[in-house]
């Protein structure tokens, strides 16, 4: 008798599963990342300024998406063939995309506090500096926290994304330390806009 019972409740179960799943499952943009899984920081940066999927990417380079995987999540750096189409895909030079130095060193960041990245920041105007607003959006630091953290007014750090203003040296030096990115690639879309 309780074989019967357990027969019956499986079945339930399936039909109950069935029915929710059948209306689609609500899957996050982006997996969320531990700070010591990201190999190519700047890569996925772009990725997710420009809300590409890493899937999709692969999608139209015509490759796995285990293959993209690997190259933000594991730091490898792909053939001469793929480097390219890449690079013309995204729009940025192999030098920012596939840096050797960044991402072999890829340091954790030395956030003083917890912070939250606000969609807003986005979505609130067009970003002209996709690498730095993408940084901000991989490691989940609010635009406030981070102006903060590294000395400047938040209204000039808004600047520094929103209209693509390359700061003073100094400010660049600040923010190159923080990120632990150099400043030639934090501030690449000011610096290929000219």
């Amino acid at each position: 008798m309780p074989k019967q019972q357990e027969r019956h409740s499986i079945q339930a179960w399936s039909l109950i599963n069935r029915k929710y799943l059948g209306k689609g499952v609500r899957v996050k943009r982006f997996r969320r990342p531990t700070r010591c899984q990201i190999r190519n920081r700047v890569l996925l940066a772009v990725l997710m300024a420009n809300d590409i999927k890493l899937s999709q990417l692969a999608e139209e380079l015509s490759i796995s998406s285990r293959s993209v995987s690997a190259w933000v999540y594991e730091g490898r750096i792909p053939g001469n063939t793929n480097l390219e189409k890449t690079c013309r895909l995204l729009g940025y030079p192999r030098h920012i995309l596939f840096n050797e130095d960044v991402v072999r060193g890829c340091p954790i960041i030395c956030q003083p506090a917890p912070s939250r990245f606000m969609k807003r920041t986005v979505t609130r105007s067009p970003v002209k500096n996709r690498i730095l607003a993408g940084l901000c959006m991989v490691h989940d630091l609010s635009v406030t926290d981070v102006s903060h953290w590294i000395g400047v007014h938040p209204g000039t750090f808004r600047k520094w994304l929103h209209q693509g203003t390359v700061p003073s040296q100094a400010f660049q030096d600040q923010a190159e330390q923080f990120f632990r990115i150099p400043k030639s690639i934090l501030f690449a879309d000011a610096i290929l806009a000219k």
